[in-house]
Parts: structure tokens; sequence; C-alpha cells
């Protein structure tokens, strides 16, 4: 008679045990199904996505917030127009003590891409936008003016001109212009350095899949879930169309384009400016890098839209893991030698 207790004690025990593995193990091991989670906002005078894909919604909603804080605090440090922003003082100062990390590493890199382009890309062309921009005081706008005139008005600010009149000192950190009239524009750099800063933040908060739009510059953390990341480019004819694909990933794609952006419509002023020229750079519509990041691909892509099709496809066909697509001003596409690993 005992046994038979006992056999039952030990079958309800065993019952017991099972249920308290199945509603453990259901609680601990089961994983909510990968979603996709996504926000915009308004920042660096365009839109900024940042996607994400996992299976817990609160980290997806906390690192997409964090992302965009990091973002916005590096715009706040990098913006030329804003009075609390460190490089708004560097122009108005002409010199800066103990800058931030962040604004010493983009102009440290920026100085480099100047080297590396042989002068096309540089943050000092401000003056040169100054003179192209909209003046309500002046009678006559640049883009009115004959081309004597023009080119008298750019000859003033040439001396101006040039990253290696920017001075760098490592310890203690100090940024200055060798010319009290030179200022800087950051705007071919920032976006690309901004994005890289909040894919940084996803990547250090797990997330294995992610990506950040912020007006077409782009850069992502691994793949999509279910494959890699498919980007279009816009046909410059029609930008209600593509012309290429391009699928990506842990990669950055960053295009430049004066089709996208003039100082005056009618007259075709593009705002990306020939450093060595004083005018519109013209000898591309559209320029688009693939690189490691996205401050390679953004400055890559403003310095070789001003070289132009043949030297910037030397330049890029010589740089490691570093693709281009350009379309030049009549409409021919150059390719370089790695790009049909991306494009479909």
């Amino acid at each position: 008679m005992k046994s038979y207790k006992t056999i039952d004690m030990i079958m309800l025990l065993l019952v017991v045990v099972l249920v308290i593995i199945l509603f453990f193990g259901s609680t601990y091991l089961y994983q909510e199904p990968i979603r996709k989670f996504e926000s915009t906002e308004n920042m660096m005078d365009t839109f900024v996505t940042i996607t994400v894909y996992t299976g817990d919604e609160s980290k997806a909603n906390n690192v997409i917030n964090m992302a965009f804080d990091e973002m916005k605090r590096i715009e706040n440090i990098a913006s030329t127009w804003n009075s609390s922003a460190e490089a708004y003082h560097l122009n108005q100062e002409k010199q800066l003590n103990n800058p931030s990390y962040e604004l010493f590493e983009m102009i440290t890199l920026s100085k480099y891409f100047f080297d590396l382009t042989e002068g096309y890309f540089d943050i000092t062309v401000q003056p040169l936008l100054d003179l192209w921009s909209y003046d309500p005081s002046l009678d006559k706008q640049m883009w009115e003016l004959n081309n004597s005139e023009q080119i008298d008005k750019i000859n003033v600010v040439k001396p101006f001109i040039g990253s290696n009149y920017i001075q760098m000192i490592d310890s203690p950190k100090y940024i200055g212009f060798e010319n009290e009239n030179m200022s800087i524009t950051l705007g071919g750099i920032a976006k690309g350095y901004i994005v890289d800063a909040g894919i940084n933040v996803l990547k250090n908060n797990d997330i294995s899949y992610g990506l950040i739009n912020a007006g077409g510059d782009i850069s992502t953390v691994g793949g999509k879930p279910d494959g890699s990341w498919a980007i279009a480019m816009e046909n410059p004819e029609n930008t209600q169309a593509f012309i290429t694909r391009f699928k990506v990933e842990d990669k950055a794609v960053a295009t430049s384009g004066n089709y996208i952006r003039y100082f005056n419509e009618s007259a075709k002023v593009g705002h990306i400016l020939d450093p060595k020229t004083g005018f519109s750079a013209n000898k591309c519509w559209s320029v688009s890098i693939i690189a490691d990041n996205c401050t390679y691909a953004d400055t890559l892509a403003t310095g070789v839209f001003v070289m132009g099709p043949e030297e910037g496809l030397e330049l890029i066909n010589g740089i490691d893991n570093t693709e281009c697509f350009i379309i030049d001003s009549s409409g021919e596409i150059y390719r370089s030698d790695g790009i049909e690993v991306y494009e479909y």
C-alpha cells in the first residue's frame, strides 16, 4: 500500500516539476518575433529616419531616442549658424581653445580629405558661399553680375581659401585660422559624421539590424533580417524614378548633386562650389559613394563631385573598400572597378 502512495507522490512531483519547467521555460526562453521599428525627426536641415529590427519594442524605442540625442548633441557642436555652437564661435573668433573631441576630429578629417582630393574638398569655402548667397542689401546678386565682375569678387576672397591655412595643435587642443577673413562650413562632412555617431549608438546597444538615413546620407548596421538593405539612387533627370540600386550590409552610401539644391534655381547656381575657381562645380550631376562609414562617403561624394568624373574615378579606384557611381554633366555614367558587388 505504501509503495502505491510513494509512486503517486513521485508522479505528482514530476507533474509539478514539469509545470514549473514549462512555465519558466516559456517565460525565459520565448523571444518576441523580430519587428521593424522606425522614427523620423527634422535635423540638419533635412529629415532623418532611424530604422531598427528587433524583438524588443522598449529597447528599440530607447535606442532610437538615444541615437537621436547623440546626433543632436554633435549637430549643436558643428553648426556654423547656431550662436551656441563651437563651429560658430570658431568662425567668429578665428580660434578656439580646448575644442570638443568631435569638432577637432571633424576638422582633422577635413584637412585629410583636403589633401587626399588635392584641394577639391575644402571646408574653408565659406567666404565663397557668402558671395553666392542671397543678400537683400545688394542691388545685384552674385549670379546677376557679368562674368568679369564675378571673377573680381571671387579674387578678393580667394586668398582666404585653403584648409592648409587651418592651424591645429593636439595638446592642448587648439584650432585657429591663419587669416582673420577665413571661415569654415562643415556641410560636406558633418552630416556623415553625425550619422556615424548615431550608428555607433545602435551598435553599442546590441542592435544587429539598423539603418540611418539623413536626407540621402545612409549608413547601416548589418543587413535586414531577410537580407541586405536595398538603396535606390535617384535619377537626376526624373527625381520620381531611380537610375540604379545597391544592396549593402555594414556599409554607408552618400550622394552629392547640385540638381538637389541651388543658390538660385533660375540661374542654376549650385550650392557645391569649386574652391579652385570660385564658381559652382559643374562637371557632374550626381556622385554616389559606398564606403565603410558615412563620414568617408559624405566627404568623398563632395570631393569627387567637384573633381569631375575622370579624376574622381581614378581617386576612388585607388581607395580600398570604397566604390563610386558617377553621372557627369552630360549624363554619362562612370562606375568604379568593384561596384558590381553592390549594384543590382
